[in-house]
């Protein structure tokens, strides 16, 4: 059965795309056939993440009418397919977000997983990505106004007859997860359905234009991903091992060279 999912965040700055790109890689890399939309029209990131920001036939030009559907689809890391948005504002312009319902449509017929980027913030093109999604997911930052907009963002969800699934909250300190977990969903009402850590190998792989799930799969951050889809997929979670180095003669040899210039 397929699953949609639209990724969603009250503002701006979150860590939603590249959540929305690592968790669609990693789901992709557990075997199930998935793609990832970009949603947010006016502002978006997914082709510039995955090095995607020439494809000549986006998102954009299909909600205008002016192409199909299949010529939007990109092959992206691990096997995901990616239907990027353009950055022109042109194109922006021209797209109807209205038409996203027909075009989901076309692409549940071939996934088993649709993961949505919506826009960030309360807008008309963020609407209709909230409204088709089987579920929300919501991403956000343990500060105050990430909160306070992430909950704006799930009665809006649930105004227009979607359904939240529960957040993600993204960049948090590893020595405080219990705290901020239980805050979060006091406040927010759903479940946390994952933490990720704040991680420096995150900004590192965005620079390689590379999902850290595959440039740095055993980091924090990847962990913590690769767990989030493990529960979505319905399986049990296997931590990524780094692979062991065994040490070669020139490794030996060097060693003691250097110990027995020590001893002299």
């Amino acid at each position: 059965m397929v699953k949609v999912y639209t990724i969603a965040s009250g503002k701006g700055g979150t860590g939603k795309t590249t959540v929305s790109v690592n968790l669609g890689t990693m789901l992709a890399q557990l075997g199930k056939e998935t793609y990832l939309m970009d949603a947010d029209i006016g502002m978006a990131n997914v082709g510039l993440v995955l090095g995607l920001q020439d494809a000549p036939i986006t998102l954009h030009e299909i909600l205008a009418g002016k192409g199909n559907i299949s010529d939007a689809i990109y092959e992206g890391p691990a096997g995901l397919k990616v239907i990027p948005s353009g950055i022109s504002l042109q194109g922006f312009q021209q797209a109807d977000p209205d038409r996203i319902r027909d075009v989901m449509s076309e692409l549940v017929k071939r996934c088993e997983f649709l993961l949505i980027d919506a826009p960030a913030g309360i807008s008309k093109d963020g609407v209709v990505p909230l409204a088709v999604a089987d579920e929300v997911i919501l991403v956000v930052n343990p500060e105050l106004s990430s909160i306070v907009d992430a909950l704006k963002t799930k009665i809006l969800t649930e105004v227009v007859g979607g359904h939240v699934l529960g957040s993600i909250i993204n960049r948090v300190d590893q020595d405080k997860t219990d705290i901020i977990t239980k805050k979060m969903e006091k406040v927010l009402g759903v479940k946390v359905i994952g933490i990720i850590p704040e991680d420096t190998n995150v900004r590192r792989a965005s620079s390689a234009k590379t999902p850290i799930v595959i440039k740095f799969p055993t980091s924090p951050a990847s962990k913590a991903i690769r767990r989030i889809a493990s529960d979505m997929v319905g399986i049990a979670y296997k931590e990524e091992k780094t692979a062991e180095v065994k040490e070669g003669f020139i490794d030996r040899f060097s060693k003691a060279l250097f110990r027995k210039k020590s001893e002299q």
